[in-house]
């Protein structure tokens, strides 16, 4: 059996890894049976022709896949001018489908999270509490290799700090550079989002280029993104996400990055990327080294064709309160305020839609 929505969820998802549809789209192709190709017509058969008998359906992709699934998307600030830098976990995103596979969840962690570590002796760190961003730095240190960091390990360190925190198994994830970013919004086009409230850049100047960064910190023209429905390339999509020095500090940027991911997401559905292979690939190819998939064995074509049916105006941005946490009068990091802790907890048992009834603030409208 085939099936031409292979992304539908995995586009949501694909906001982040739209490799996903070449993965999916390339695999499917390779897998067809080829046509059988004619022999001479003069050619006895090599055997009598067997009696005609009912063959087992071949199971779809992923038929053993069953949810609740959790997957973990990670924006990274990785350096790679600089030998040797650790990559920091700047964005931190859980896509939570239930059991039914009809709708799903998407909600941020705070990356200054106050979370215990745990030890990890593939790089060395005895573990610790401190904010949830290390965890991806400490567990990409490669013992004797300082001037190469893992990306991988990183992303298996920040995975089960996550779990441990949200009491959620994660299945798959996938870790994109900024750089990747970047390239992946230019490679469709650019994409058009409400920007929600005025946001001045700390980081670029109107035309691009990167502000003067000196002792006292950035100086020179802001590009500044005022509210309405705006139409942004690769980079601005990427400054305007990164922002948290504004109102509402992290926690907006949370939102806006949240937003982003479902603009993206309808893009890639609009424009039909999921069923173009030759489009897919040309995103994947701009991707490059940028973008690290973790499947945890399985498949990303599983997931793709398992969440393909959900329907896109089905994903649920999630916003979770937090505060800030000091000691000795200096700041510490954040921690969830008990709503936010609360959701988790309604999410594990399956209640999230009647917890979010009852909470509407939570919920994220535009």
């Amino acid at each position: 059996m085939t099936r031409r929505r292979l992304l539908g969820l995995a586009a949501l998802v694909a906001a982040l890894l739209v490799a996903t549809g070449a993965v999916v789209t390339t695999r499917l192709v390779a897998n067809r049976p080829a046509a059988p190709v004619a022999g001479p017509s003069t050619a006895p058969p090599a055997s009598p022709t067997p009696a005609p008998t009912t063959a087992s359906p071949t199971p779809p992709p992923g038929a053993d896949l069953k949810g609740p699934l959790n997957l973990l998307l990670v924006g990274v600030d990785t350096r790679v001018s600089i030998p040797g830098w650790e990559p920091h976990a700047d964005a931190v995103l859980l896509l939570h489908v239930p059991a039914g596979l009809d709708r799903a969840y998407l909600f941020s962690l705070p990356r200054d999270l106050v979370v215990d570590i745990p030890a990890y002796p593939k790089a060395r760190y005895p573990g610790g509490r401190t904010k949830l961003t290390h965890a991806m730095s400490y567990g990409s240190r490669v013992p004797g290799d300082k001037r190469n960091p893992s990306t991988a390990q990183g992303y298996e360190l920040l995975r089960t700090t996550v779990s441990r925190y949200t009491g959620l198994r994660i299945d798959a994830g996938a870790v994109i550079t900024f750089g990747g970013f970047d390239k992946l919004v230019d490679t469709l086009g650019g994409v058009d989002l409400y920007v929600d409230q005025q946001v001045a850049s700390r980081h670029r100047r109107p035309d691009g280029t990167m502000r003067t960064l000196t002792g006292g910190g950035y100086t020179g023209p802001q590009m500044v993104y005022e509210k309405g429905t705006r139409h942004l390339t690769g980079w601005q999509a990427l400054d305007y996400a990164r922002q948290r020095y504004t109102a509402g500090g992290d926690y907006t940027r949370q939102r806006h990055q949240q937003q982003l991911l479902r603009a993206l997401a309808r893009k890639i559905l609009d424009q039909g990327t999921a069923r173009d292979p030759q489009r897919v690939e040309q995103v994947v190819a701009a991707l490059g080294k940028t973008l690290v998939y973790a499947g945890g064995g399985r498949n990303l074509i599983d997931y793709a064709y398992v969440l393909g049916g959900l329907p896109a105006d089905r994903l649920t941005l999630v916003v979770l309160p937090g505060a800030g946490v000091s000691s000795g009068g200096a700041y510490r990091g954040e921690q969830l305020k008990p709503l936010g802790r609360d959701f988790l907890t309604a999410l594990r048992g399956g209640r999230a839609d009647a917890f979010l009834a009852a909470h509407p603030s939570l919920r994220v409208k535009n």
